[in-house]
């Protein structure tokens, strides 16, 4: 799992609303057998690059900075390639795509009045849902859960993995009545499914890929015609296409959006 935004409700809080502000947590769901052929695949793929070495970060590929500086300099047509075989890549590797999104103006829009300054951070309700869905998704699957997010401040870390660990011995916090619709998980069976929470650095290669999934789940709420976000759907990656009303899995959750 990674971030992308601020976790704190009232930061920037514009009333413009052409601005897109959003908190999201989210990345991959990938099986630990294929983890090994997830990483061979995307080293081969930055050995046909320049600076092989830097880590595939969105942010530092879409602004040509750092260590990617050298899309500025190179030909449109050599961007156009790197960005279409970075695409199917990403297409092609074995994972399953999720998240869970806030929108923040709408977030205080809805909790402000009632809560004010009480509202919760909005890392604690985007990891709550999103590890619940991918604890449902794993159970389904017979499978146990380990959760990774990338490396932070210890502060940042340890809030995580109090939200892990809450899961785990008291289950979803939401309201009863107003989360029944989404049958979410109880404590037995999230201790049951989840089995561990550890912290990554960007260097781990599946931590690089969870960041470049999650900006176009992100981004594509907003603009539901990002490029990239239509490469993963029409791929059958995002976790909505194992969502059914038999199986009863939610997919990726956007949250206050109107």
């Amino acid at each position: 799992m990674d971030d992308s935004g601020s976790r704190d409700p009232d930061r920037d809080r514009s009333t413009d609303p052409s601005v897109v502000d959003w908190f999201g947590l989210g990345g991959i769901i990938v099986r630990e057998e294929d983890v090994d052929e997830l990483e061979a695949r995307v080293l081969e793929f930055r050995a046909r690059w320049p600076n092989p070495g830097a880590p595939l970060h969105s942010w530092e590929i879409r602004a040509r900075k750092h260590g990617f500086a050298w899309l500025r300099t190179t030909s449109k047509v050599k961007q156009a390639r790197f960005l279409g075989e970075l695409t199917d890549l990403m297409c092609s590797l074995p994972i399953v795509v999720h998240a869970s999104v806030v929108d923040r103006p709408g977030y205080n829009r809805r909790y402000m009045t009632e809560y004010g300054p009480r509202r919760w951070s909005l890392c604690r309700t985007a990891f709550k849902i999103a590890v619940e869905r991918a604890a449902k998704f794993a159970a389904s699957r017979d499978s146990r859960l380990r959760v990774y997010v990338e490396q932070s401040d210890r502060p940042n870390e340890a809030r995580l993995r109090g939200y892990f660990n809450s899961l785990r011995s008291d289950g979803p916090p939401f309201n009863k009545e107003t989360s029944s619709v989404y049958a979410p998980l109880g404590a037995a069976e999230l201790a049951k499914t989840l089995l561990e929470f550890r912290v990554k650095t960007k260097g781990s290669v599946a931590m690089q890929v969870a960041d470049l999934a999650l900006w176009p789940i992100c981004k594509g709420r907003y603009h539901p015609e990002n490029q990239s976000l239509i490469a993963l759907t029409s791929s059958g990656l995002l976790l909505d296409a194992h969502c059914n009303a038999e199986n009863g899995l939610l997919g990726i959750k956007y949250s206050c959006f109107d």
